[in-house]
Parts: C-alpha cells; structure tokens; sequence
C-alpha cells in the first residue's frame, strides 16, 4: 500500500530545492532506470507496478498501476519508478577543477528547456562526449523532465555546473561556438579536443561567453528560399555539429 508520505517525497523532487535538500531525484521507465543501476546509481527506493517485471528490482515496493498513475510525471507511466540518491558531486562547486579537458567536451550556455538539455545528453552519449558542462541558468539535469528526455544517457555522461568564462578562459583547447557570424563547418579545420559551446534558445551565447570562444562556427542554411527557417533547434545544431566533429 503505498503511503501519502511516499506519494509527498516523490511529487516534491520535481523542485530542484527538495532535489538538493533530500539529496534525491527520479527516474521513470525499464530503460532510465535500468541503465542507472547498471551504472551504479543507489536506489533509495523503486516503485513497480502490476504491469511491470517486478522481479528484474531487487527490493522494490509493488504499487497497482493506479498508485503508480499517482507518483509518475509522465502522462503514461512505463510500469517503474525510482527514487535515486543524487551523486556526491552533483552540485559541487568545485567539481569544474577536478576535469581538465583532454578531449572532446560540450558546454551548454543558458539552455533553458528540460527537453532539449535531456536530448543534448543523449547526443553527447551517442558520440562519445563523456562530459558537459552547464552554466548555473542551464536546467538542472535531475529535472524528471530532462532525466526521462536522456532515455538512460544521463548514466554514461559526466554533468559539471560551473561559470563558463572561468571555464573557458582556462581552457587549453580550442573553444568552439556555433554562431551567425560563424565560419562554415564544413569547411572548417576540426580538432578532436576542445569544447564547443551551445548557447540559449532564444538568445544564443552569451556576450561574456561568446567573447572567449576561439573557433566560430556556422550551420549554412542550403535552402535558398528567402521564406526558410530562422534558426535551428539547439539540440538539432548539436547533434549535427557533433556529427561533423566525429566524422573527421
């Protein structure tokens, strides 16, 4: 039976005040919370209702299907939800020194959205990009928004909040970026470290940002219509920047 006080301590971790004060977020989902056991992550508690496998979580608490409808964040709960403990650094401020820049890395600079923050991880996954690192205005990647929009990612790829113009002005690699007055990138020469910087949906990087970034690059748009799109997804421009990287 499940207890109101469980019911409580879920719904409050959609706030990232109660993330960081019980130390604690969610996952929903065979996938999300498969790969994060895999990967180590400690359950504080799984919850596996009537329609799930619930012999594949050892320890976990059988809800019906209604009771899981009433801790989920998602329109259709996927048969389990777990409450996992949050790693030890995941908020450390000092996180940023202890990760020198060997190779390929991402920034995220104000990415708002819970949904293209979680596809970012999961693109960073695919390619092979073990580390982002996130201005403080990026959303938090413990969100069950961004958790669930990572689809298992967020277990394989390591997340530092830190101020990127201390990052960036340190840095030891090529800093990329992708901007308007960029050059092309598909004619540009392409390293395999550095950092390339993604900036806000709807303002792009920021000056302080932008001011430090070595290698601009551009996105052309082939379509020669004057009526064509303004710009595209931040995700969508990170997939194909990161594709391009990796195909040199």
């Amino acid at each position: 039976m499940l207890s109101k006080n469980q019911i409580k301590l879920v719904k409050s971790l959609e706030l990232k005040k109660k993330r960081k004060n019980e130390c604690l977020f969610v996952a929903e989902g065979p996938k999300v919370v498969g790969d994060l056991l895999k990967a180590g992550f400690l359950p504080h508690s799984i919850f596996a209702a009537e329609s799930c496998q619930k012999e594949a979580y050892s320890n976990c608490i059988a809800v019906s299907d209604e009771e899981l409808r009433k801790l989920s964040f998602l329109q259709h709960p996927q048969g389990v939800l777990a409450v996992f403990h949050l790693p030890a650094d995941a908020y450390a401020e000092n996180a940023m020194a202890k990760h020198a820049v060997h190779t390929l890395a991402l920034a995220l600079d104000g990415v708002q959205d819970p949904g293209n923050v979680g596809t970012i991880i999961r693109i960073a996954d695919w390619f092979g990009i073990d580390t982002i690192y996130c201005s403080p205005d990026t959303a938090d990647v413990y969100n069950p928004k961004v958790v669930q929009a990572t689809m298992g990612s967020i277990a394989h790829v390591h997340i530092i909040y830190c101020d990127l113009p201390t990052l960036l002005s340190g840095a030891q690699v090529p800093v990329y970026g992708t901007l308007l007055n960029g050059r092309d990138i598909y004619q540009e020469s392409l390293t395999s470290e550095g950092i390339i910087v993604m900036g806000n949906e709807g303002n792009g990087i920021s000056q302080p940002v932008r001011q430090l970034i070595s290698h601009p690059l551009l996105i052309p748009n082939f379509n020669s219509n004057t009526e064509t799109a303004e710009s595209l997804n931040v995700a969508i421009a990170t997939a194909i920047t990161c594709s391009e990287f990796k195909r040199r």
